[in-house]
This record gives structure tokens, C-alpha cells and sequence, in this order.
């Protein structure tokens, strides 16, 4: 299984931007992958920090490239 790190390292060297970890749970849930709602989550119905559009495509492309989703 790959780690949040490895995938935010991934999009760092091939987009040059950090990924937030909120942002990468945010698109793992939008592609059926299951992930745990954080424990310091303020509200458990509804996402503080969602993933911004113009990165939900980039952030896709690591979790294929790591064959998380198809």
C-alpha cells in the first residue's frame, strides 16, 4: 500500500506543489477508495479543507500511477 507521503512526494516532483493529506482523502473518498475520517476531523458530515478542482486531477493521476484506482 502506498503512504500519503510517498504520493505527496510523487505530485511535489512531478507538479511542484504539496499536496495537503485532507486533499488526498478527499479524492480517494470522490473514487470509492475507503478511508477513515481523521480524528482531529472537527465535524464528521462535512470536509473543512476539500480537495480544490484544480488539483483533483492532478492527485488522480499519482493514485492511478500507484494503481489505487483505475
Amino acid at each position: 500500500m502506498v503512504t500519503n507521503k510517498q504520493l505527496i512526494s510523487f505530485i511535489k516532483d512531478k507538479h511542484g506543489f504539496v499536496a495537503q493529506t485532507c486533499w488526498i482523502a478527499d479524492v480517494k473518498r470522490s473514487n470509492g477508495v475507503k478511508v477513515p475520517i481523521a480524528h482531529n476531523r472537527i465535524s464528521p458530515d462535512s470536509m473543512s479543507k476539500p480537495c480544490p478542482s484544480d488539483k483533483v486531477k492532478l492527485i488522480v493521476e499519482a493514485l492511478k500511477y500507484y494503481n489505487m484506482i483505475r
